[in-house]
């Protein structure tokens, strides 16, 4: 077997260690015997939550047994094609088995992440908000910036993107934005990206071509799953309504359709300027919702609470990561020390690397946290 493929197989071995750890081999037979039973029981439907949170919770069981089971079927079948045509010298039958091995470490790879995002909220879909900081037209420049970069993101990986609110930069870009975006893992993949985003590079605003640094903020948030419940008094917030801005153009709408609530003890303000005021206010109390579920999950879960305490204002000594631009070419996650020089293809939305790295680093503070508190 040739160096590159040896490689291949090693790296899937790894991926597979990794899943089976996630997935406790040992237990994992009991647990689905125990999901099946309690799935075979006729009163499981005499609580329709109850019984859903249960069949959800049996089906990622099941999928994540039958990924586990097919990557280690398909590396065996491979290496078994490689053997064979080495020993038949038959060249097309090892490329093709080799080209399929570097195929399966691609996957195998990104399931190993998908196993890292067994959060409580980790499945749902997300609220993204981004919001210019220090520096005037470059930092409304570069939150548009961001925001195309997650909407590309989202794109590759085949999520549906809705563009909650906007307001325009009063020279160019966006002061601020906020998308609802929806698919599986959306949450999980996204929520560590909250923080302030730094970037370096020649204005293309300043005639005299200075190097500039602009900041953004972006805030991650998941959406509220139906089965919980989140009450809101309606005497803790307050909804205005206001005329809607945006870029302009004779389909752009002027009444004053756009939705503003505030939630009183917390501060909290959504927005929503869609065309219909109704629709608006159902948009902005899921938000409010989405963004009271998320303290909440702040309060349990203390890793995440830290990263969202960490982020502070949109200025210096906040980023958690940088975009330099000039005078080299970097992008680094000051958390993780992740880099890469390929800063088109990151701002193109080639962000899994920085997304893997920060996951990997959070399930590792968790084990030494949980090893901490065995002893």
């Amino acid at each position: 077997m040739r160096a590159e493929a040896q490689n291949s197989v090693e790296a899937i071995r790894k991926s597979l260690s990794l899943l089976g750890q996630r997935l406790d081999l040992e237990t994992v037979d009991h647990r689905l015997e125990e999901f099946n039973a309690r799935v075979e029981d006729p009163t499981l439907w005499d609580d329709p939550a109850a019984a859903q949170t249960l069949m959800r919770a049996r089906q990622v069981l099941v999928d994540s047994i039958a990924t586990y089971k097919g990557i280690e079927q398909d590396l065996n079948d491979n290496i078994e094609l490689i053997e064979l045509g080495e020993m038949e010298d038959d060249a097309e039958v090892v490329a093709e088995a080799e080209a399929a091995l570097k195929t399966l470490a691609a996957t195998a790879a990104e399931k190993e992440i998908e196993a890292l995002l067994d959060g409580e909220a980790d499945g749902n879909d997300t609220f993204l908000e981004i919001n210019s900081g220090a520096g005037g037209t470059e930092s409304c420049d570069w939150a548009s910036m961001l925001a195309r970069m997650y909407v590309r993101w989202a794109e590759k990986k085949g999520y549906k993107v809705e563009l909650q609110s906007e307001s325009a930069g009063e020279e160019t870009g966006i002061k601020s934005a906020a998308y609802k975006i929806s698919g599986p893992n959306a949450y999980g993949w996204l929520k560590s990206e909250s923080g302030v985003h730094r970037l370096v590079r020649i204005s293309p605003y300043d005639s005299a071509a200075r190097r500039h640094t602009s900041f953004s903020s972006v805030w991650v948030y998941p959406v509220v799953d139906d089965n919980i419940d989140i009450e809101v008094n309606p005497s803790d917030i307050r909804i205005d309504t206001y005329r809607s801005s945006g870029a302009g153009g004779q389909h752009v709408n002027t009444t004053d359709s756009a939705v503003r609530i505030t939630h009183i003890p917390t501060n909290i303000v959504v927005t929503s300027s869609e065309k219909s005021q109704h629709q608006n206010r159902d948009i902005a109390m899921k938000a409010l919702k989405s963004r009271l579920y998320q303290m909440e999950l702040d309060r349990r879960n203390e890793a995440i609470n830290e990263a969202h305490a960490a982020k502070g204002e949109a200025g210096w000594g906040n980023q958690i990561r940088s975009y330099v631009l000039q005078p080299y070419q970097m992008v680094k996650d000051l958390r993780t020390n992740h880099e890469t020089s390929d800063t088109s293809g990151v701002l193109d939305g080639d962000l899994d690397g920085f997304m893997a790295a920060t996951l990997a680093m959070e399930v590792s503070g968790k084990s030494r946290s949980e090893a901490r508190a065995d002893d």
